[in-house]
């Protein structure tokens, strides 16, 4: 379908026509995985009418084309708003108190090194030895 068709779709209907391509998408991949199909120019068109489908719900969401005049949404339906319930009202949480930087930076110090064992590398004069010894014995 040409972005034009979309275009003259309702919010449902646009809504509906996505969902059944991305399906036939998925049921595409599905069987070219399988082996059963070859369908590369099928799967080219169905990724380029759902990047078609998205575009003309962009476009409704910035105002550039808005749905056409005689299909509403289920939203702008009349009815629709009389009956919707108004959004409640989120719980806010108490406020915590702040904890100062220095007894923060205590507890994160304390955490950091709690469990760690500290590893020592040798030194270089260690590693020559340990080379050195090894070169005589061979």
């Amino acid at each position: 379908m040409e972005a034009e068709k979309y275009r003259n779709l309702g919010d449902d209907e646009l809504a509906l026509e996505a969902r059944k391509t991305a399906e036939q998408l998925f049921r595409l991949r599905f069987q070219m995985k399988l082996g059963q199909t070859e369908g590369v120019k099928k799967l080219r068109e169905l990724r380029r009418d759902i990047a078609r489908i998205k575009t003309v719900e962009r476009e409704r969401e910035l105002g550039l084309h808005p749905a056409p005049a005689g299909r509403l949404s289920d939203a702008e339906k009349p009815e629709a708003a009389a009956t919707a319930k108004p959004a409640r009202k989120k719980a806010t949480k108490p406020a915590r108190k702040k904890a100062t930087k220095k007894a923060a930076g205590a507890r994160t110090s304390r955490a950091r090194g709690a469990g760690r064992r500290t590893v020592t590398k040798p030194s270089a004069s260690k590693k020559k030895a340990a080379r050195s010894s090894s070169v005589k014995k061979g």
